[in-house]
C-alpha cells in the first residue's frame, strides 16, 4: 500500500524556549522548522496550509512573532511559506535570494496535485558569505555556511549554550539524501565540519530529531554513493543505469530511494573533476528519477 497521507506536524521541546517542529513522514516537501521563543524561526514550510500551521505553532509557545527568519537553503518546502511571516527579517547565505528567485515556484509545477495555496517568492533581505551572530532573546546562534553539500547555499543554526543544530537538509532521516544541486564530497566535508561542533541535538531538515549518530547514517550512504559512482564511471555505465542495476540493501528502504539517480550523477561529476556544486541539468536528471520509479513522479504529501 502507497502513502497516502501525512501524520500530523508535532513539536518537539529541545530545551528551555527551544522547540523542533517536526512534519512526517519526511518525505518530498515535509520539512522540520525551528522555533526559538525569543524570536527566532529556523525555516517554513512548503503549502500556504503548512505554513499557516507552522505560524499557529509559534504562537502556542510565545507571544512573540519571530524577529528573525532563517532560511538554511533556497529549497520551496524550506521558503515557500516566508511570506506567511512578514514581521521577520529574514536572514540566508549570499546566493540563497538568486537561487530562491530561479528556482520560482518549481514545486508546484512537478506536484500539480498538491494544494499549495496561495505562495510568493521572498527571499532573504539579510545574507552573510560565511558566518553570522545572531541572538534570540538571550540565546546566542551561529549561523554558519556549510555549501556546497545539499545546495551551494546551505547554512545551519547552532546554538552553542544548548548543543542544538539545526542543520536543513545536510543532514535527513528516514528519507534519503540529495544532493544534486550541491555536493557529495561537500556533504561528507560539511558532516565533519558540525561533527567538531559536538552537538548533542540534531534536528535534521526531514525526519525525526536525533544526535550525532545522524552524521554517521548520513555519511554511510554518501560513501556509498561515491564507491558506486567510482565504478561506474569505470565501467562506462550510465547513472540510471547503474541505479538501476544496484541492490541499495538497507538504503533502498528509505524514503525517497529514486533519489540515488540524482546523488550519482553528482558523484560521477565530481568522479570526473567538476568543482563541487557545479551546475547540472536538473530537470532532465528528475526526470530520470522518475523513469527510475517506474515512470511516476515520487510522493508528495504536502
Amino acid at each position: 500500500m502507497g502513502r497516502t497521507t501525512a501524520p500530523e506536524p508535532y513539536l518537539q521541546e529541545l530545551a528551555n524556549g527551544v522547540y523542533a517542529y517536526v512534519q512526517p513522514d519526511g518525505g518530498w516537501c515535509l520539512s522540520n522548522s525551528g522555533i526559538l521563543a525569543g524570536g527566532l524561526l529556523v525555516d517554513t514550510a512548503a503549502t500556504q496550509r503548512r505554513a499557516r500551521a507552522l505560524r499557529a505553532a509559534v504562537t502556542s509557545v510565545t507571544t512573540a512573532p519571530p524577529k528573525i527568519l532563517v532560511n538554511t537553503h533556497h529549497h520551496g518546502d524550506h521558503t515557500y511559506g516566508n511570506g506567511l511571516f512578514p514581521e521577520a527579517v529574514i536572514v540566508g547565505h549570499d546566493e540563497c535570494p538568486a537561487a530562491m528567485r530561479e528556482q520560482g515556484l518549481v514545486l508546484t509545477q512537478l506536484w500539480t496535485d498538491v494544494e499549495w495555496g496561495d505562495l510568493e517568492i521572498v527571499p532573504p533581505s539579510l545574507t552573510f558569505p560565511d558566518r553570522l551572530s545572531v541572538r534570540s532573546g538571550d540565546v546566542p546562534v551561529e549561523l554558519i555556511h556549510v555549501g556546497p553539500a545539499h545546495t551551494t547555499n546551505d547554512v545551519v543554526a547552532w546554538l552553542p549554550e544548548q548543543r542544538i543544530l539545526f542543520t536543513g537538509d545536510i543532514v535527513i532521516t528516514t528519507a534519503t539524501p540529495f544532493v544534486l544541486m550541491g555536493s557529495v564530497a561537500g556533504s561528507l566535508a560539511a558532516l565533519d565540519l558540525l561533527g567538531t561542533l559536538q552537538p548533542e541535538i540534531v534536528v535534521p531538515g526531514h525526519g525525526p530529531v536525533g544526535g550525532p549518530e545522524l552524521f554517521d547514517r548520513t555519511e554511510g550512504y554518501l560513501r556509498r554513493v561515491q564507491e558506486l559512482a567510482r565504478y561506474g564511471v569505470a565501467e562506462g555505465l550510465s547513472p540510471l543505469t547503474l541505479a538501476a542495476e544496484t541492490d541499495l540493501g538497507e538504503y533502498g528502504e528509505w524514503l525517497d530511494s529514486e533519489r540515488i539517480v540524482g546523488n550519482l550523477h553528482r558523484a560521477y561529476a565530481e568522479e570526473q573533476g567538476e568543482p563541487r556544486g557545479a551546475k547540472l541539468d536538473d530537470l532532465a536528471i528528475i526526470m530520470e528519477m522518475v523513469t527510475y520509479n517506474g515512470g511516476k513522479i515520487p510522493t508528495c504529501l504536502a
